[in-house]
């Protein structure tokens, strides 16, 4: 192992500082839940290091709830339980596993029994000796339905890839490895969670995957289907949006703007000359009308970028946030890193 191995230590509270966190959001997966805990606690206690595991119960409408609660009973120094209200959805429940999980160390995993925990050493070994901020699971060898799982998701991968210039192979693999200091810069929402190391990259984040284990699923049927492909074509147009014109809307709805404007622009000038050329009247033809209204959509969008570009200024003046994330400041002969995402 690394020298930049975490070591474990109390803060000033004498609080324990917990080293690895493991997050699992779980939506009725009431059969695979004690072995896939018994699992997951033999390889974490292989690993010397203090950890803790954050179920997120997203809603669970079989007696899921119970067997969290007797697990978090059995073993209250390591199983931390979240009981959400209602089924709120994988990103919400990844969110609200990260706001619980006190780890240096945040791993995510799927409750199916399908990612193996034996990988999650792996992904740490890799994370620490080649100094990443994230590791992402890759599933070379996926034991799911070819045609209604497999096959949409490589692609949906490869649009994620192409779109975003975050190039990984499996962005649908639950099982990733993240410092803690990336998921402070990461605030999710929606259907978002699949895109969190696009996000961790716009702020600055160092990635790799490596190829992980893919177990068949044993118990219960998987909660995708098809459809999931358009939610995230959907999705990865926010996303997009957000990485490239978050602080400089205008971009966007002024370019919109000027494209309409200067289709009403041809298309008054093609009303003209087909005037002249035909010896009809404007009335005539609908390109006027035509004209008029792409030059009242140009202006639309160019007033909906100003009020865009007010709305963004004022989101950040007032809380006082940069636009922008420092990995060190170096001043003479000294270097200190904000935040330490370099070291473990």
């Amino acid at each position: 192992m690394a020298t930049t191995e975490i070591a474990a230590h109390t803060d000033a509270s004498n609080e324990q500082v917990i080293e690895i966190s493991v997050v699992l959001p779980v939506y009725n997966e009431e059969e695979s839940l004690v072995e896939l805990h018994e699992e997951l606690d033999r390889e974490l206690r292989k690993l010397g290091r203090t950890y803790q595991i954050v179920f997120v119960n997203d809603g669970s409408s079989d007696s899921s709830v119970e067997i969290l609660l007797g697990i978090c009973a059995d073993y209250p120094d390591t199983v931390t339980f979240i009981d959400l209200r209602r089924n709120f959805g994988q990103t919400a429940a990844t969110s609200a596993g990260i706001d619980h999980a006190r780890g240096r160390v945040i791993v995510f995993m799927d409750a199916d029994l399908q990612n193996d925990p034996s990988d999650i050493k792996k992904l740490l070994d890799i994370m620490h000796e080649g100094q990443w901020d994230v590791v992402s699971g890759w599933r070379t060898d996926r034991k799911d339905t070819f045609i209604s799982r497999t096959l949409p998701s490589r692609i949906a991968n490869s649009i994620i890839s192409t779109v975003t210039g975050v190039h990984l192979h499996d962005y649908g693999c639950t099982l990733k490895a993240y410092r803690r200091e990336v998921l402070d810069e990461v605030k999710l929402y929606g259907e978002m969670h699949r895109f969190i190391p696009v996000f961790a990259a716009a702020a600055g984040a160092r990635i790799t995957e490596t190829p992980v284990k893919h177990r068949p699923r044993v118990y219960g049927r998987s909660k995708y289907g098809l459809e999931r492909t358009f939610k995230v074509i959907v999705d990865l147009i926010t996303v997009k949006f957000l990485l490239d014109y978050r602080t400089r809307p205008m971009y966007i709805f002024g370019g919109m703007g000027t494209f309409f404007i200067l289709g009403g622009f041809l298309t008054i000038g093609l009303a003209i000359l087909r005037t002249f050329a035909r010896d009809s009247s404007l009335i005539n033809t609908p390109l006027p009308v035509l004209a008029a209204t792409l030059f009242a959509i140009g202006m639309q969008s160019i007033l909906m970028g100003l009020l865009a570009e007010l709305i963004v200024r004022t989101y950040y003046e007032s809380q006082e946030k940069p636009v922008y994330v420092v990995r060190r400041v170096v001043e003479g002969h000294k270097s200190v890193e904000k935040p330490t995402w370099s070291k473990a």
